[in-house]
């Protein structure tokens, strides 16, 4: 930020007025374009000779009023779409076109950032990114041929939007057998990945301005992000060693957002007892449940952990699946299993939008399914990732005792880990950056709780023979 901004005197009560209107003049006469990213709070409270709370406060109201785009793990940036301000408040620059308003909900969504589609570092930990080399490509690639070759001999115009019959089929058959969630096709709607389906269900179960959402704290941003678009109430819900504190739920919450068989992104599998509580929890107060259950496939050790879905006998849990995780992200397909009440609107909304995947890749996924494929790729990746879990579990043991501590955890695509309070998980992490080794803070929502400070460790990327290696370099760098 390079303009020069006068502060009142020390003492004076003017300190945050006088912040926040220049900041907001500089933005509306151009001189801070949109995209430009804001000197951290503490670096400007510095500059300015400041409290902290004072440069804060001005960015939240900023933000709120639409000049400023906090964005997680990136800053705080001006935001490409100002709000609409009268004739005395108009830029000095040159007129131009008319500029369209949007509404005000896509001043709430973050720019796509294309961090995850970079080159890999050195040791790569990075979370939620499944190995593609052991995929089993040479049986897709048949599967898909095979599906375009019977598509020419009798094609079709449009197909269901809530999915085609044969891979909804094969979708309930699976996630009964691997989760028991007991369904039938017609329970099964096809979404374009779990984000399309967050979506879907905030425009289905959301009235803006007025539906309060209940959302795990720490939690996955991506869905915070779309049900916060769709204008919902988000109150989040902290974390005990059982998962979600029932208790903490606010009464007047209508959705209640969890994932319970591994938590993300501390790793917490929801105990028994939790589940029944948060089920009857919804049925006293006529609320719903989603289940996102992104990664419980991968369990390691102990006996199996079923679906929330499973226990629900009074139609309360939308359960969400994807196959990003335990096949590969470009593929961007995933599901809802929705209660018998909801599906005629659930098909509606899908209808609308028509966002289900290509019809040429649902035929190919529904024969991968059919015909074994998926299980026997999860079965063997399961093994994969429990060789790498345990490796990273026993390099922090013999290397990194007294400087990270392993979260309980049996299941999914990460290990969480608690940072020796002396280190602060950000800097950590932007230091192993620097250094060739992608790790991520644990706690992601910007407010640096030393109750999460920690980091995430992704088995996906990080090849068999890197973990010990990459945990190495990582407790070398923390010195």
């Amino acid at each position: 930020m390079e303009f020069h901004i006068d502060m009142p005197a020390a003492g004076s009560r003017e300190r945050f007025a006088a912040l926040h209107r220049q900041i907001r003049a500089a933005i509306i006469d151009g001189r801070l374009a949109a995209g430009v990213r804001l000197p951290t709070t503490r670096e400007l409270a510095d500059r300015l000779g400041v409290s902290r709370n004072t440069v804060l406060a001005a960015y939240d109201h900023l933000a709120a009023e639409g000049y400023l785009l906090p964005r997680q793990r990136a800053g705080t940036f001006v935001a490409a779409t100002l709000p609409p301000r009268g004739p005395a408040a108009a830029p000095s620059s040159p007129a131009g076109p008319p500029r369209v308003d949007l509404p005000d909900a896509w001043r709430r969504v973050a720019p796509w950032s294309a961090e995850a589609m970079r080159p890999g570092p050195h040791f790569d930990f990075r979370v939620g990114l499944p190995d593609h080399a052991q995929f089993p490509w040479d049986s897709w690639r048949r599967l898909c041929a095979r599906a375009q070759h019977d598509f020419a001999r009798a094609p079709r115009a449009y197909t269901d939007p809530a999915g085609d019959p044969l891979l909804r089929e094969a979708i309930a058959g699976h996630v009964s057998l691997s989760r028991a969630v007991a369904c039938s096709a017609s329970d099964v709607f096809i979404t374009s990945g779990a984000q399309h389906a967050f979506a879907l269900l905030a425009e289905l179960l959301v009235t803006p301005q007025a539906t309060v959402v209940a959302v795990e704290d720490p939690g996955y941003a991506p869905l915070h992000a779309a049900l916060a678009f769709r204008g919902a109430q988000l109150h989040r819900v902290p974390l005990d060693k059982e998962g979600l504190r029932v208790d903490r739920l606010p009464p007047e919450a209508k959705v209640i957002c969890v994932t319970p068989s591994h938590q993300f992104p501390v790793g917490t599998a929801m105990s028994l007892n939790r589940r029944s509580q948060l089920l009857e929890f919804a049925r006293q107060h006529q609320a719903v449940v989603i289940e996102d259950d992104y990664d419980g496939e991968f369990r390691y050790g102990g006996g199996p952990l079923d679906a929330l879905h499973s226990l629900d006998d009074s139609g309360l849990v939308f359960y969400v699946g994807t196959f990003s995780k335990v096949m590969f992200p470009a593929l961007r397909a995933g599901f809802v299993v929705a209660p018998a009440w909801a599906r005629e609107r659930l098909a509606a909304a899908l209808h609308a939008t028509h966002g289900a995947p290509p019809l040429l890749t649902q035929l190919a996924l529904a024969a991968f399914i059919r015909e074994g494929h998926l299980a026997r790729h999860v079965r063997r990746m399961r093994r994969v990732y429990a060789g790498r879990r345990e490796a990273l579990l026993q390099a922090m043991e013999q290397h990194a005792e007294g400087l990270l501590i392993p979260l309980p955890s049996a299941a999914g695509l990460h290990v969480s880990a608690m940072l020796a309070p002396q280190f602060e998980a950000y800097k950590v992490a932007r230091a192993a950056a620097e250094a060739g080794i992608a790790v991520e803070a644990l706690d992601r929502s910007g407010l640096r709780r030393l109750r999460y400070n920690g980091l995430t460790f992704g088995l996906g990327l990080i090849g068999d023979d890197e973990v010990t290696a990459g945990l190495r370099a990582l407790v070398k760098l923390l010195g």
